[in-house]
């Protein structure tokens, strides 16, 4: 049986200049619980929880938390009230230890002032234990993988005696065993009275973890409901105030003509003798468990990587592809997994991002740029991806996720390929974005575009894939022909175990 509330949010506002981020969000958490906290982007849910640990400060609302009514506070004091938050964007310092990175400024001293390394590393060592984390307090973060990143973070934060931890998105980069790991530590820290808050856009991990889930829309609390009360189709309706049918588009294609074939390509070190065809007006879907060499095998038929074998034709003609410039002169174009390390100009604003590919296109015989062409043709792409933004001239950073993927792809569109590859063109975005995304990426395949979609979400693959090419290994497992018949199960089995049959 849960206890009483640990944190009380009651009509919390927030408003910043030209946004009503909050209006009257309430938000409560059991001593003990996982409590799920979900919304589109742009709902509320960050800014909530930078209330909540004293980056903003809310203009009206009270906080109470372990029985005592908070006046502002910073983070420090949210700290040392036992409230930490692990972010998505995780920001480690690579080149010191473990121990260093748990400690950082908070190191034990011996009696003549000095570091005492000797027993920081058995204090370190007893933090990583109560995770089952078994490195070696020495090690350097740069190191580690992702996840091993995550639960040192998880780590730090037990560390400050934190009674209350808030998770934002921390399965983004994890293996499914990783995340198996990450849960069971999950399930420790509420056996031991700790409270988490969950903070992420895939719905059958929160089904999985939570106890019980709070829904945020526009700012707006829209409620709170036990997690065994409530199905996937009505929380999506919750969260986006339509239903879940009318998300979706069944497919309803008819490809034609093939206008790209990979022949036995293959790299030194990821994957090996690779081989598919496209159609125009097709999306393939491309998934696998993480090292399968999906992402390295799309970078290499692009010429971000050097193939050691195999052969590229386009439209019939064998074509030499060694660098991005060769791809993009043959009708292709690459929307990369890491848009904030490889794709958006964060700090520039929206019409440079769509149009920096482009922009030599709107230079007149004197070398300047035709500004208000380069606007129109933003604006045309805006309006055709229905972007969310309050001009061209606003800031990449401050778009939500999704946003910013759709900006992504108007770059790509604006140089008129044939042959589009998205590598998780919806990762880390919420489902209503991500419905968008899908309705965007088959209107392309209706309009002939050739389309080859990787994505580790099998229910994403399953929806709008006409079909699906596995990879397990480095290789092909499987090629297969969705249907209604193909399950999650099916794909699966293909994934872990391969088969090199391909039909």
């Amino acid at each position: 049986m849960h206890q009483q509330n640990i944190l009380e949010m009651r009509d919390i506002h927030k408003h910043f200049p030209g946004v009503q981020a909050l209006n009257g969000a309430q938000f409560s958490v059991r001593r003990g619980e996982i409590h799920a906290l979900v919304g589109e982007n742009g709902a509320g849910k960050s800014t909530l929880m930078n209330c909540l640990i004293g980056i903003f400060q809310p203009d009206s609302g009270s906080i109470v938390f372990d029985g005592r009514e908070q006046a502002p506070y910073n983070t420090l004091h949210a700290l040392n009230m036992g409230i930490s938050m692990i972010h998505q964007e995780l920001s480690p310092l690579l080149h010191r230890s473990i121990a260093e990175n748990i400690w950082l400024g908070r190191e034990p001293k011996n009696r003549f002032g000095l570091v005492d390394h000797r027993k920081m590393y058995e204090m370190t060592g007893s933090a990583l234990n109560r995770i089952g984390l078994h490195l070696p307090p020495q090690k350097l973060m740069l190191q580690l993988t992702v996840a091993q990143m995550q639960l040192v973070e998880i780590a730090k934060a037990l560390s400050y005696n934190a009674h209350l931890i808030i998770m934002d998105e921390p399965t983004t980069s994890f293996t499914h065993r990783e995340v198996a790991h990450l849960f069971q530590v999950m399930h420790k820290l509420r056996e031991a009275g700790k409270s988490i808050i969950y903070i992420s856009h895939k719905l059958e991990e929160i089904y999985t973890v939570s106890d019980r889930i709070t829904v945020m829309r526009d700012g707006d609390y829209i409620g709170t409901y036990e997690i065994a009360n409530i199905s996937q189709p009505q929380l999506i309706r919750l969260m986006v105030g339509r239903d879940y049918n009318e998300m979706f588009q069944s497919r309803d294609r008819a490809p034609s003509e093939v206008i790209l074939e990979v022949e036995n390509l293959s790299h030194l070190h990821f994957f090996s003798e690779v081989s598919f065809a496209l159609r125009r007006g097709e999306i393939l879907g491309v998934t696998g468990l993480m090292g399968a060499g999906r992402s390295e095998m799309i970078e290499t038929v692009f010429g971000l990587r050097k193939k050691s074998s195999g052969k590229v034709r386009i439209k019939g003609n064998f074509v030499e592809i060694r660098s991005s410039r060769d791809a993009i002169r043959c009708g292709m174009a690459l929307l990369t997994e890491d848009r904030r390390g490889s794709g958006i100009f964060p700090m520039l604003e929206l019409w440079l991002n769509f149009s920096i590919s482009k922009l030599g296109y709107f230079a007149n015989k004197f070398g300047l740029f035709r500004l208000q062409s380069i606007y129109r043709e933003c604006n045309k792409y805006v309006q055709m991806l229905q972007v969310k933004c309050s001009s061209v001239h606003q800031r990449m950073e401050t778009l939500s996720g999704g946003n910013q993927q759709k900006a992504l792809l108007g770059r790509w569109l604006m140089m008129e390929p044939d042959i589009l590859l998205l590598d998780e063109p919806t990762k880390g975005i919420d489902v209503g974005a991500k419905a968008e995304i899908h309705r965007l990426i088959s209107e392309l395949a209706e309009e002939g575009k050739a389309i080859v979609m990787i994505s580790s979400e099998l229910p994403e693959i399953l929806r709008i894939s006409d079909r699906i090419l596995v990879m397990c290994g480095g290789q092909v497992s499987k090629m297969l022909k969705n249907s209604s018949d193909i399950t999650q199960e099916t794909v699966m089995k293909y994934a872990i175990n391969r088969d090199v049959v391909v039909e």
